[in-house]
């Protein structure tokens, strides 16, 4: 399997890492195209793939062309690729908000594969939510699964709807966690905790919890009682939260990071 990345930014070397790691792609069948010429030598350097600067060659020959640009630059990369896409070429587009009839008529090409990553990628622990266009063969759908499988686990969905909800969930969700993680960190400091200590029993108990909701296949609000005895300290500190409005920020939230998304998909029109 061949495969270019147009563009070399945190979520491509994901990608990339993944794919070596797993044996799905050799390194000398990977090409990363990029502005930043250094970012290109650091992409060569840690993984000895091939870095080039112009994005047409780098799509010459692969299987697969993955597009890992931010949204603002999409048009300048699409217009530079127009035409130059084989017709037995996949895309893939990574891109936030980008949607496929976009995709297809700025290549000029039907071919395609959406697909929202999200940064766990990076270790192998992400999960992907993806769909692909009636152009895309059996065997096209087993090599972007392939992909997607070494950055850890994938969703495959018919409809596109889909994938805008899962930018605002498990794409900008990773950012809600670490927040948490880090009031939670700072709130056990604040009441006498070292940080270090503070730092690894918040990590654990976030690894931990999610591992019990993962397989104990209880409905978390069960998994919550468990954890609340009748005027207990988890019940004091659960009152607090409700008072705060958390489930109605969270909800807020994800409402928010989706139309921010539809709104990209309209700005790349």
């Amino acid at each position: 399997m061949k495969i270019a990345f147009i563009g070399g930014g945190a979520m491509g070397e994901a990608m990339i890492s993944g794919l070596i790691r797993q044996a799905s792609a050799e390194p000398e069948a990977i090409t990363v195209s990029d502005v930043d010429q250094g970012r290109l030598r650091v992409l060569a350097e840690r993984h000895g793939i091939l870095g080039v600067a112009e994005n047409r060659q780098a799509i010459r020959g692969k299987d697969i062309v993955v597009l890992s640009v931010k949204p603002q630059v999409l048009p300048e990369v699409t217009d530079g690729l127009r035409g130059e896409i084989q017709p037995g070429q996949l895309v893939v587009s990574i891109i936030a908000g980008a949607r496929i009839e976009t995709l297809s008529r700025q290549l000029e090409h039907d071919c395609i594969v959406r697909v929202m990553p999200n940064t766990p990628a990076q270790i192998g622990e992400g999960i992907s939510v993806w769909t692909a266009t009636r152009a895309v063969t059996s065997e096209q759908k087993e090599m972007a699964q392939t992909t997607l499988t070494a950055l850890g686990k994938e969703i495959y969905v018919a409809d596109e709807k889909y994938i805008d909800m899962a930018t605002a969930v498990s794409g900008s969700g990773p950012a809600y966690i670490f927040l948490m993680i880090e009031a939670l960190v700072d709130a056990a400091v604040h009441i006498g905790m070292p940080r270090k200590m503070s730092s690894e029993l918040v990590l654990q108990t976030m690894l931990g919890s999610a591992r019990i909701a993962e397989v104990s296949g209880k409905h978390p609000a069960e998994l919550r009682n468990m954890v609340t005895s009748p005027g207990g300290t988890t019940a004091a500190g659960l009152l607090r939260l409700e008072e705060g409005g958390l489930r109605a920020i969270l909800t807020q939230a994800i409402i928010a990071a989706y139309e921010r998304a539809k709104e990209l998909g309209k700005e790349q029109k």
